[in-house]
């Protein structure tokens, strides 16, 4: 990341905490590192990227199912998916002097030198013979594999029965449910089950912002399809455009957006395919979604290991099968981070700097100021305060009384309102209002149902 870049991340982080995005979990307390809580227009930004989400793809489809799987999962389900062997490991070094712990994979590639696919033995020679050192310049320790999850017991039990883990993924909720669904929800193939949900990994390295966290969240949908050998490839291909045509729905257009096709000796031992739809962060271009064909591993996993058939009985082609799956995988933390990067935007006005986050505005956490022109006018402030409990009953909008309307202006264009409306001595006569564009500044006068009819086009609900 050069300086350029690296000035514009740290911006961006600032004006998160400043304007109540997000702040550092526990952070009274000097923090816990890898965590992060959602300030009020945090919370209000990931609620709409779910919604959007959601609206598309579990509302706006007749072939999908929703679904909320439980957190803790029965510690069998991460036996048969893998996830309890060296499956799901990254491999750890420690520095010998401090003890800290990094990702040895991060730490050969920082250094310039190829990292995935490598034994510990393979990292082990490459740290010495390229005298490779912590980051506080303290010799490492062999490397070893450090597994992800989070493990705990539940109430009193002892033994296995007791063991359960924070699920890593939301993925498998989906499967060890998919005979559920089926019998509930009379589906045909193809089909699919989505679920929003929480997700932790025991990262080692925590890094770049709410990007790589210990606690995240999830969009997952798992699309089933038949077995045949010659559809699989259509369907994946579908899902990637899908997808993106989503991501430019709420401002992640081309320009942002990268696809990168996992090498076939890279791909999980179970996968076909993998293409990652990555974005380009200020700290490189990065895996924003990972679509993979998963074939019927998972399903056939967890059918041998629970002794329970998950086959699925198709009524046209009369006959058994276990159909394999695509698996578009998003994480709602990354998605909320490219769409701040993809918004932050600096710019000059009238001579004047300013910061705007140029947010769509299905997104934007607040939709719209309401300012009347004049504090200490009380027909400005019950005109302008009848128009805001009007608008607030469908969004989230803000009402503003302080400082010069310049000044309000652009303390919403720093937070990405999109919509400025000012209540001046013209709107007491003939009902009109002044709209501001966030993005151009232009301003034009509109009646109330004008208004009204223009968010709800830009807005769409």
């Amino acid at each position: 990341m050069n300086e350029k870049e690296n000035n514009k991340m740290d911006k961006i982080v600032s004006l998160c905490k400043r304007r109540g995005f997000v702040f550092q979990g526990s952070e009274i307390y000097g923090g816990l590192r890898g965590t992060w809580d959602l300030g009020p227009l945090g919370v209000a930004l990931n609620n709409n990227l779910k919604r959007e989400w959601w609206k598309m793809f579990v509302d706006g489809r007749e072939d999908m199912y929703g679904l909320d799987a439980s957190i803790l999962m029965n510690g069998k389900v991460w036996d048969a998916s893998g996830h309890t062997g060296a499956g799901f490991c990254d491999p750890l070094v420690e520095d010998t002097e401090t003890g800290e712990r990094y990702r040895a994979d991060h730490l050969l590639k920082d250094a310039g030198h190829e990292a995935d696919g490598l034994s510990l033995e393979e990292i082990d020679a490459i740290i010495v013979d390229n005298k490779i050192v912590s980051p506080n310049g303290n010799p490492l320790s062999p490397a070893r594999q450090f597994n992800l999850m989070f493990e705990s017991r539940i109430g009193a039990t002892a033994g296995d029965e007791g063991r359960v883990y924070l699920r890593p993924e939301t993925a498998q909720g989906i499967f060890v449910n998919f005979k559920n669904v089926v019998d509930t929800g009379r589906v045909k193939v193809p089909f699919g089950i989505a679920q929003v949900g929480k997700a932790f990994r025991n990262e080692i390295t925590p890094r770049n912002f709410i990007f790589r966290s210990r606690e995240f969240e999830q969009m997952e949908i798992e699309y089933f399809i038949p077995p045949d050998e010659d559809i699989w490839e259509r369907y994946h291909r579908e899902w990637i455009d899908t997808r993106k045509d989503w991501f430019a729905s709420i401002g992640l257009t081309a320009e942002h957006l990268g696809e990168e096709v996992h090498p076939r000796d890279k791909l999980a031992h179970y996968a076909r395919a993998c293409t990652d739809i990555t974005f380009k962060f200020p700290f490189g271009e990065q895996e924003l979604e990972g679509i993979a064909a998963r074939g019927n591993y998972d399903l056939i996993q967890h059918q041998e290991a629970s002794g329970k058939p998950l086959e699925f009985f198709d009524e046209g082609r009369k006959e058994k099968y276990v159909p394999h799956v695509i698996e578009p995988s998003l994480g709602v933390d990354r998605t909320f981070l490219a769409v701040v990067c993809a918004a932050y935007t600096k710019d000059e006005i009238d001579g004047e700097q300013r910061t705007v986050l140029k947010l769509h505005p299905r997104v934007a956490p607040v939709k719209a100021g309401v300012f009347p022109l004049m504090k200490n006018k009380p027909e400005l402030m019950e005109k302008a305060r009848s128009l805001y409990e009007k608008l607030r009953r469908r969004w989230n909008v803000f009402f503003d009384v302080s400082g010069a309307i310049g000044r309000r202006y652009r303390r919403m264009d720093e937070i990405g309102t999109p919509f400025g409306i000012t209540v001046d001595f013209d709107s007491l006569d003939d009902g009109t209002v002044t709209l501001r564009d966030r993005d151009t500044t232009k301003q034009q006068r509109v009646s109330e149902e004008e208004l009204i009819s223009i968010m709800e086009e830009q807005i769409g609900w």
